[in-house]
Parts: C-alpha cells; structure tokens; sequence
C-alpha cells in the first residue's frame, strides 16, 4: 500500500487557512486591503467578540456581480494578476488569490454586492469552504463581507485565539496601520455598535497622525522628504525625548503597503542613532515609494514580508534622511519666531490677573548664517545667556523663548566623545605619558583580553605593559581624558572590547563611549562662567548636540508659556 496520499481538498484549504488567517486581526487585514484594491472611499468595520463572533466589512467600492461571487471564493481566483510576470509589478494590496477561500473555509461567511451600474445584488452564503446558497438581492453599491464564528470548524485553532480585550487590541492595530497611508478614505470601526476609531477623510497626513497617535505626539513630528528618480521616501519623526520601550508607533510602508521589516527598522534607529537610550524606540512613520518591480512582495501569504532589489540604496537613504532631519531641527538653541510665541500669550490674556509680559523683543532679528528651515518657517540658532548651576551639576540659560536646563556631564561626554571618535578616525588618538606609571592589578580573563587588545589600546592612547602575572602597568593614557579613576575606567573599557563578534566599528564605538563617560566632568563639580560658556560653545558645534553617546538628553526647554501654565498665570 503508498503511504503518500493526496489531501483531501477541505483539508488542504484548512491548511492553507492558517497561513493566511491566524486570528481576527488578519481577517480584518485581509478585507481592508479588498475594500481599497476595489477603489473604495469609505470603509466601515464591525466586530463582535474580538472578532471571534463577527467580522463585518462594508465599501462603497466597484463591487462583484454574481460570477465574480462565486469566483471569489474559489482558491487562486483573482482579479489582480493574470500571468507569473505580473507578480514583478504587483501594484494592488490583494494577488495571490487565497484570503477569501481561506477566510471561507474556516468561518461561516455571508458576501452581499452589487456593482454600480446594476440595480440588483446578489447574497453568498459559504460555511467551513461549502456552498449554502446564492441569491438576487436588494443592497447599495459596493461589497459587504460577514465572517461569523472563525474557527467554528477548527477547534484546535479556535482554542489558542487569545481573550477578547487582546484580540480587538491587534484588530485596532491592524486597522490602524492600514488606514495611516490612505487619508483620503473614510475609515470607521465599531465594536458591538459602540465607536472605537472614527477617522474622516482628509487630504493630508499630518490629520490621520493626529487621530493615530495623538496630537502630542503628531504635533511635534516633523516631516521630511527626500528621493531621486529610483527611490522615494517620505517620513514624519517624533523628537527622541518621546521614544518608547516598544518599537509599537514604528509604522513602514511600501507604496502604500504596511510591512514589518528588519532592514528599515534598522535603518531607522541607526539614523536616530545616538539620540536613543538602549532599548529605546522612536515614533516614526516611513513612507517608501518605488518602482513595484524592485521590490518582491510575494515572500509570504501575508503579504507584510518584502525583499528589496536594492536593498543597500533602501538602507542608506533611510539612515541619511532621518539622521539629517533630526541634525537639522532639533537643536537645543533653537525656538520659534517671537511673533508666534506672543500671539500665544495674547490668546490668553484674558485669564490671568496682570497685563501680558512680553519676554523679548518682537522686531525682526537679524539672520544668522546658520540660519535653519523647517516647514517653511525660519528659525534662529542662538547662543544662550548662562545663568549659573543647579546643584552644581545642571546649567541653567535664558534663551529667547524660555529657560534650557543642560546637563553638564551628559553635555561634557558628547564633547569628549566626538573629539576622541575624530582622533580614533584620523589612525590615532593623541596620548599624554604619566610621569609615575599607574599600577593595575587585573582578573585573568582581564589579563587575556589586554594581551590580544594592546594594539587596539594603543590606538585609543592606552599603553599598558605587562608587569608579570595580572600586574600591568598604565604609562600613558589619552590627552583629552582628566581626573579618572583608571582603574575602574580600564575594567569597563576591557569589558566592551571582549566580544569578538562585534563589527570592528562597533566596538570602536563602545570603546570610545567609555571613555567619554570616565573623562567627562561628573555631576557636583563646581563650574565658573568662562567655563560654561566654553562648555555651551563646544556643544554647539558638535554634530548631536542634543543626547550624550548613551542616548540620554542633555537639555530640557521650557517655554515660557509652559512656566506660565506652572505657576498658573494662564489658566
């Protein structure tokens, strides 16, 4: 007797149904994408049961006649791609012709549509993949698509299905990140008849950030753009100080198609770069639009999998339109025009006991030749007016709209670390000989890494002999690095050049973000105000003047306004 055998067709559709449907939020998924490939410009989605008891998905698309219907069900079936080289120009969200077979087969499914330009419908009733019933109906224009009772027939899948709260929560998701690319088309989401996301159409993005992310968040975006002839890419970036320990508000989009990938959230972070505390995540939306035959999206049924023909050029842009925009607007010396701060002041005069004080001057300010654009506006980099210290370890300035707090060890480690990194680029860092060596006593897994990392030492400035068993002795250490507690410094420095597998480019990094750390002036240590001021100069012409190498920021702004707001002169 063969032990190979055929599938029955109900079983390989059930099988092929749990690669494309493995819970509510991808029969959710799977609809949307229907609903806009037929040209719709209001989507309506209702569930019940997380999903679980109904999926309801209603457009005011084309629509299907009854042919269509019945095809639509059948497996491999589709409107989108006629021949295997259509697959390289895919331009549609739905081609592969398996979401509704799939959808179908494990579910109790009711299809009601009419195309525009005839007066009657039709209704599909299909269960577990079988037929039910077709029939003339009465119903507006376009597609409404009912999923009852997912899994009803697949026990065993049914059962791993999370609780409701957890499954509305990945449909709200979904349903959000399909709707961000498409402002223009009305999208709204009921949960047992009660709203949970009403966006209306409008004709820019900035709209739906608001309603996705709130309007904290969306108002501080900024939006860039950058692209040649090949590659078009469009991004809006909230300001590092709003990250977040879950890589959650990380939205890509590929003409239009949402897609998680490794590359561009990479690429996204190494442009955030230093701005970011580990195991930190930006809030960032990335709009990628290129050539459909460059990019392969038929990796996985999905579809959210992607393969990039070029995937360095995808990579590098990336990197080089976030990091410039974040170099460009945020800056801690910048603030906005003083007309626009004091309209703020005006609007609220009326509720505060005292005549409005002006902070500064409204006249025109000259312009400076460092002078920077963002959305069309000028802003001014000026230079702060000191204050003195906070506790002998925050530094305190008037700048023209407010009061900047800077952290003067975090400011301090960005200074020492840029000055090193150039020295470490140009081959060597200038090295300073101790008049008395310093003595080291070190573990042997210590001793072992300073005898394979000498040259690297010496590199950095750091020449350690070998005084016999775990005794080295320290004879000269880099120039730029004062008061530091060798010891400890070395300890931490061996620790990061331990890992072998790390590219040379990054440990070079970790080394040298050690370094900044033990040779920056340290939290309590009394400052004169030449020295602040030399200190503030440094900064500012640092290339992130804004986060020190471990990502934390080294200034806070407040404007005067939020002050007010503080001490209630505005209500």
């Amino acid at each position: 007797m063969n032990k190979i055998h055929i599938l029955p067709e109900k079983v390989a559709s059930q099988i092929a149904a749990g690669e494309v449907v493995d819970r509510p939020a991808s029969v959710v998924r799977e609809l949307i994408d229907n609903s806009i490939d037929a040209s719709a410009d209001r989507i309506f989605v209702r569930i019940e049961m997380g999903g679980k008891g109904l999926i309801k998905v209603n457009d005011n698309g084309v629509g299907m006649s009854r042919d269509d219907i019945l095809l639509c069900v059948e497996r491999y079936a589709t409107s989108k791609i006629e021949t295997a080289s259509d697959l390289f120009s895919v331009k549609s969200f739905g081609f592969r012709g398996e979401a509704l077979p799939s959808i179908a087969s494990v579910s109790r499914t009711e299809i009601v549509s009419r195309p525009k330009d005839q007066l009657a419908g039709h209704r599909l009733k299909i269960a577990g993949g079988r037929l039910i019933s077709i029939e003339e109906t009465g119903a507006p224009a376009g597609t409404i698509i009912e999923v009852r009772n997912l899994f009803y027939n697949i026990p065993a899948r049914r059962k791993f299905l999370r609780a409701v709260r957890t499954e509305t929560d990945h449909i709200i998701d979904v349903f959000s990140r399909v709707a961000l690319p498409f402002p223009g088309i009305a999208f709204k989401l009921e949960d047992a008849g009660k709203t949970i996301m009403n966006l209306p159409a409008s004709a820019q993005h900035i709209q739906r950030l608001y309603s996705l992310m709130g309007r904290k968040v969306a108002g501080a975006m900024i939006e860039v753009q950058e692209g040649n002839h090949d590659l078009g890419i469009s991004a809006y970036l909230a300001p590092p100080d709003l990250s977040r320990t879950r890589g959650d508000r990380l939205f890509f989009y590929i003409n239009g198609r949402n897609i998680r990938d490794r590359l561009v959230t990479k690429a996204v972070l190494d442009g955030y770069g230093q701005r970011l505390m580990k195991g930190q995540y930006p809030q960032a939306v990335i709009f990628i639009e290129t050539d459909p035959s460059k990019v392969d999206v038929n990796i996985h049924p999905t579809k959210q999998e992607v393969r990039f023909h070029n995937s360095r050029d995808v990579f590098q842009s990336i990197v080089s339109t976030v990091g410039k925009a974040l170099g460009h607007n945020f800056h801690p010396y910048i603030g906005p025009k003083p007309q626009q701060e004091e309209r703020s002041f005006q609007k609220e005069a009326l509720s505060i006991s005292e005549p409005v004080w002006k902070y500064y001057q409204t006249e025109q300010s000259p312009v400076a030749p460092f002078e920077v654009v963002e959305r069309e506006q000028s802003l001014i980099r000026e230079t702060p007016q000191v204050i003195g210290q906070l506790g002998n370890t925050y530094i305190l300035c008037q700048v023209r709209d407010g009061l900047l707090m800077v952290d003067q060890h975090a400011a301090h480690e960005r200074i020492v670390y840029e000055n090193l990194k150039k020295g470490a680029n140009n081959s060597r860092i200038e090295a300073q000989t101790l008049l008395m060596p310093f003595r080291l006593e070190l573990s042997t897994k210590e001793q072992r890494i300073v005898l394979e990392k000498r040259d690297q030492l010496n590199r950095f400035g750091l020449e350690l002999d070998h005084f016999g068993g775990n005794t080295f002795l320290l004879r000269s250490v880099p120039a730029i690095l004062k008061n530091v507690q060798w010891d400890a410094f070395l300890s931490e420095l061996i620790t990061a050049l331990e890992d072998d597998k790390l590219d040379d480019e990054i440990v070079l990094d970790k080394a040298l973000t050690v370094m900044a750390c033990h040779g920056a002036i340290r939290a309590g240590h009394p400052m004169t105000h030449e020295e602040i001021s030399h200190l503030l100069s440094e900064l500012e012409e640092m290339e992130i003047p804004t986060n020190c190498p471990h990502g934390r920021p080294i200034f806070k702004h407040f404007t005067y306004y939020e002050i007010e707001k503080m001490f209630k002169r505005i209500v």
